[in-house]
Formats: C-alpha cells, structure tokens, sequence
C-alpha cells in the first residue's frame, strides 16, 4: 500500500484517496508520483482482492483501475462493488482496452476509460470529474439517510397517514380509512410534515419516493 500525506485539505473536510489497482508496480510507482505532485493521498493494490480487503470506501476519492488483471478483473470488480450502497467513482486505465470492454465499462457507472500510456493532464482531469461525482453521490446518500431517521422518529399512526396522503387521498378520505375525525388526520399531517421538515406535500412525496 502506498500513502501519502494530505497537505491541502484541513480535517473538517476529508482528504480524498486515489486508489490506483493494478498488478504492474512500476505503473503504480509511476502513477502515485504523478498524483503525489497534485498533493492527493494514493493508495496502490497488486490486485483486485487486496482492493476488496480495504476499507476503501471510508474516505471520499475514486479508483484508478487495471482492466486486464490476474485473478479477479477490473470488470468483474466494478460488478461486485456495484452491488455496494456506498462505492467510489471508476476510472479505467488499460493497455488492453477494446470497444466492447469500454461500452461495457461506460454503461456499468465508469466516469472513463483511458488507454496506456494516459496523458497526465487526461487522467488528473478524469479524477477531478470523478471526486466531484463521488462528493455528489455522499451528498445524496447523507441527506437520504438524513430523511430515514426522520421518517423513523414517525409514530404508528403517522406512519399510516403519510402512506395514504402521498398516495394522493383527502384528508376525509384518510379519516375514514382509519376511523378518526378530520381533525385527527389534519393535527397527524401538520405533525408529519414538521416531523419530516417537508415545506409542501410535494416535498414530503419526493420524500416518500426516495425512501422507497
């Protein structure tokens, strides 16, 4: 493994890791002083399963990955870490690459697929555009998990009411379904939507959409 120190990110802000997976050291070697002149921490895998054993996704950053690699491939490893909730931004590097690889690569999420020998401003590019997508998706994922603790701190019965007033039903509607007065719904909806800090029902049914 190789690190290096951060010295332009202070600590309320996380520094972003470049994982370089490749079997060829001297590419290694070569990449992580180009990217340790751009001041970002690398950190280099022999392979994909030494990859797999780190706790790679903690810190926000992307992957620099070797299409064509003994064992377990970069293809195959962007297929299991697809699976993952939280998962680092790809980019390609290959000597190896040919169309198929690529459309396949591209489809599956890669923010780009570069040949070897890769221009250096091509690749500091590509991982600028990758740590921006990677900051975008923690965004998403903080303020997703953000909505779930509030949907959970709902009681029973304000659980029920949003299930039947983002589906569309009136407030008399509602009440007859669950045997209450109007007035009940009416002091349960103004609950759930301070609850969920939702300005609009149309807020609070977006809510709803990405819960689900």
């Amino acid at each position: 493994m190789i690190s290096t120190p951060d010295t332009r990110h202070s600590s309320a802000s996380p520094t972003p890791v470049i994982h370089i997976v490749d079997d060829d050291p001297s590419f290694r070697t070569a990449v992580t002083r180009l990217l340790r002149a751009a001041k970002y921490e690398v950190r280099g895998y022999a392979s994909a399963s030494e990859f797999l054993d780190s706790d790679q996704c903690a810190a926000p950053g992307c992957i620099l990955l070797d299409l064509r690699m003994p064992g377990v491939s970069g293809l195959d490893l962007q297929q299991s870490l697809a699976r993952l909730e939280e998962r680092l931004p790809i980019i390609f590097l290959t000597g190896h690459g040919d169309i198929p690889a690529s459309v396949r690569a591209m489809k599956a999420g890669a923010v780009e697929f570069l040949p070897k020998p890769v221009r250096e401003q091509d690749l500091l590019d590509a991982i600028s555009l990758a740590i921006d997508k990677d900051a975008g998706a923690r965004g998403k994922r903080a303020e997703l998990a953000a909505v779930r603790v509030r949907y959970a701190s709902l009681t029973l019965r304000e659980h029920e009411v949003v299930s039947k007033i983002t589906r569309g039903l009136l407030n008399k509607q509602v009440a007859a379904d669950l045997g209450v007065t109007e007035i009940t719904v009416k002091l349960h909806r103004r609950h759930i939507m301070e609850k969920m800090q939702a300005s609009s029902l149309a807020e609070l049914v977006r809510m709803m959409e990405r819960l689900s």
